[in-house]
């Protein structure tokens, strides 16, 4: 068991290995520790709220304590301040779907424009249909990200793709679709 006065002069490359050698997860907590104030910031800048950034920090602790990569990571401190942004946009995505579910509860059908329907179903219709045209990985990333609200690393972990394939796929879906779209309202216009 690492004892408390050697983990302090150990650097956090020097930290992982000792955690990767013996699999205690206290070493881990060492570091973790040591990097509480960073994502306590990152979360507050965020969520602006002290509770929210702070049930944040212990859902990353828990996170990384659970589901720890295989492989080695370069740069402990960028990689969690990554994992904590992340976390706290999808936090911020799923509030803002929870959000517009609840607005949506509140219209009642009398006051729904007919002719607004009849357009927002043909922009969804107009919407899946460029959705089909995008290639397999776009298309996949594409649904995942913007339709299932899932995370970047939620992402990698349902397709096997890395944190660059998903970036990539996802903007270059997301500018595409633009493009597609944007040709099939040039042919209505024509």
């Amino acid at each position: 068991m690492p004892g408390q006065t050697n983990h302090t002069n150990l650097n956090d490359e020097e930290l992982l290995r000792a955690y990767r050698g013996g699999g205690d997860s206290q070493w881990l907590g060492y570091l973790l520790q040591r990097y509480t104030a960073l994502l306590l910031g990152v979360a507050l800048k965020y969520l602006k709220d002290k509770a929210l950034a702070e049930d944040a920090v212990q859902q990353v602790f828990l996170k990384v304590l659970t589901h720890f990569p295989q492989e080695e990571i370069l740069n402990f401190k960028g990689w969690l301040y990554i994992l904590m942004r992340n976390h706290c946009l999808q936090q911020l995505r799923d509030k803002t779907y929870i959000a517009d579910e609840g607005a949506l509860v509140n219209v009642s059908a009398m006051e729904t424009d007919k002719e607004e329907i009849l357009w927002h179903n043909h922009t969804l219709e107009q919407m899946n249909e460029a959705i089909e045209l995008l290639n397999e990985e776009q298309r996949k990333t594409i649904v995942l990200f913007y339709l299932k609200k899932y995370s970047y690393e939620q992402i990698i972990d349902q397709t096997g793709y890395t944190f660059m394939q998903v970036k990539s796929y996802v903007q270059n879906g997301r500018r595409n679709l633009k493009t597609i779209l944007l040709k099939k309202l040039g042919n209505r216009g024509a």
